[in-house]
């Protein structure tokens, strides 16, 4: 459990690219600083969010928040994680054991016609078979760099200045993400270690070239937003960090980050894709729910 996060150790991780699109300005950094059409906007802004930024760090005005953890997992039935969680060792990890909360992630396999010799995959194929007896691990993490962000906005609002209120989601929205970039690499190369040699640019980790994978509930690989709720459960995310989440599973506060941790050199992303009835079928009965409750949640990816 990491609390009041030193957000300095971010700056380093920022991508900036998805700030200036949050502000329709379309072009990579650095490059649309220069840009023929946008560049001299794009500065501007840029010079204005540098300032923000410093004044965020130094009045701490955001508060950055994480937990994660390494758990022993094994696959059952193909598509489901079992998680056990693991006993910290070493001084690696806090020295307080956490409660003995286990769970299932249940995971969604691609069923659109492949090529030969292509599979359709699911993430519980990157994690080991409980039947070959090989012990196998997962992590998963929720990051926030969101409190404080809300009143700071309203204060803005208050003194009709929406540019900067808007201005304190936007770089929370990218502190976030950089958390959970740095998060990563923390993992990969010391908590867990096994990527313990890498050294990787921004610029590489931007491009996801590091080994292994963070894959999100609500994104392509799983666009099962309720896998939220197991997380939550595991972490104790709500208790230990105070993020919650809404009936609609979004994360509050909003600029928070969570997902899973892959260390299997063969992980990569990938989109789920449209999925049929009897998958639907299978997982209402995977997660004890009703198949009507749970084609609303994945209506996007049922085929037609």
């Amino acid at each position: 459990v990491l609390k009041d996060f030193d957000l300095n150790l971010l700056l380093d991780y920022l991508d900036w690219t998805p700030f200036f699109r949050s502000w329709e300005l379309h072009g990579k950094y650095p490059n649309i600083l220069t840009d023929e059409v946008v560049g001299e906007q794009a500065s501007e802004l840029f010079k204005d969010a540098q300032q923000m930024l410093q004044k965020i760090i130094s009045e701490k005005l955001l508060e950055a928040r994480a937990v994660f953890g390494i758990f022993e997992a094994n696959t059952i039935n193909d598509d489901d994680i079992e998680v056990v969680p693991l006993t910290p060792k070493g001084g690696t990890f806090p020295p307080t054991p956490p409660s003995r909360v286990g769970g299932t992630f249940r995971t969604l396999r691609q069923q659109s016609q492949k090529a030969k010799g292509k599979p359709n995959i699911a993430l519980a194929d990157f994690i080991a078979p409980k039947e070959s007896g090989i012990q196998d691990y997962i992590g998963c993490f929720c990051v926030s760099t969101g409190f404080g962000t809300a009143e700071l906005a309203a204060k803005y609002v208050a003194e009709h200045d929406d540019y900067n209120a808007i201005m304190v989601k936007a770089l929370a929205d990218r502190l976030a993400e950089a958390f959970a970039e740095y998060l990563h690499k923390e993992v990969r190369t010391n908590y867990w270690g096994y990527a313990s040699e890498e050294n990787l640019s921004n610029e590489d980790l931007i491009s996801e070239k590091y080994k292994g994978i963070r894959p999100a509930p609500g994104y392509p690989a799983c666009p099962d937003h309720m896998e939220k709720r197991t997380i939550w459960d595991i972490l104790k995310v709500r208790e230990n960090i105070g993020v919650e989440l809404t009936e609609s599973l979004a994360m509050w506060p909003a600029a928070s980050v969570s997902g899973y941790y892959f260390a299997n050199p063969e992980a990569r992303y990938f989109g789920l894709g449209k999925i049929k009835e009897d998958q639907i079928a299978d997982f209402a009965k995977r997660k004890n729910m009703n198949i009507e409750e749970a084609t609303n949640w994945l209506k996007t990816n049922l085929a037609d």
